[in-house]
C-alpha cells in the first residue's frame, strides 16, 4: 500500500474535488471539510485494504485571526500496512457559538482522551462525544490557553493567588 493508492481510494469513495492531498517526505496529509470528517475516519478504518487502525494524536492549531481560526489534526495509522495518515480539517467560531466538529471517538476510542484535551485547550465542541470532561484544568475556568488570544501573563482565572 503506498500513498498514490490511498489517495485514489479516498478521491473515489469521495470525490477529488472534496478533499486536498498533500505530500510530505514520507507520509500525507489530507484536507477534509469538517462535515466529512467522522465519514472519512470510518471508512479509513473499514475499508479491508486500508485499515486504519489506530489513532495516535488528535490536536489543534489556532491561526487567529484567520478564519477559520482552527485546524484539526488526526495522526492515524494501519498496523497491518505499516502506514501513517495525517488528517486535518478546519472550523470556525460563530456568532452562535464555539467551533464545532463531530467526534470520532465512535471510530477509535483513543480518540477520546485526544478530543477531550483539545477541547479543553482550545475550546473546540466535539460533538457526540461520550465523555466531555475536563482533563487538565480546574472545572470552573472558562479560559482555553493554547489559544493565541490567551494573554502571555495569564488571567484572574487562571492566575491564584499567592501570599504576600
Amino acid at each position: 500500500m503506498n500513498q498514490d493508492h490511498i489517495k485514489e481510494k479516498l478521491s473515489e469513495k469521495f470525490g477529488a474535488d472534496a478533499l486536498q492531498f498533500e505530500t510530505c517526505p514520507g507520509q500525507m496529509s489530507i484536507l477534509v471539510p469538517s462535515e466529512k470528517i467522522l465519514d472519512i475516519c470510518r471508512y479509513l478504518r473499514d475499508d479491508p485494504e486500508l485499515k486504519f487502525d489506530f489513532l495516535t494524536f488528535v490536536g489543534g492549531v489556532d491561526y487567529y485571526p484567520a478564519k477559520p481560526r482552527f485546524e484539526l489534526v488526526y495522526q492515524i495509522y494501519s498496523v497491518s500496512n505499516i502506514q501513517r495518515l495525517r488528517l486535518k480539517s478546519r472550523v470556525d467560531e460563530t456568532d452562535a457559538g464555539p467551533a464545532c466538529i463531530q467526534s470520532v471517538s465512535k471510530v477509535w476510542m483513543t480518540a477520546d482522551w485526544h478530543e477531550r484535551e483539545t477541547a479543553e485547550m482550545f475550546g473546540v465542541v466535539f460533538r457526540g462525544h461520550p465523555d466531555p470532561r475536563k482533563l487538565l484544568l480546574p472545572d470552573e475556568w472558562r479560559v482555553h490557553p493554547l489559544r493565541k488570544d490567551f494573554p502571555l501573563l495569564g488571567t484572574e482565572e487562571d492566575t491564584p493567588d499567592l501570599p504576600s
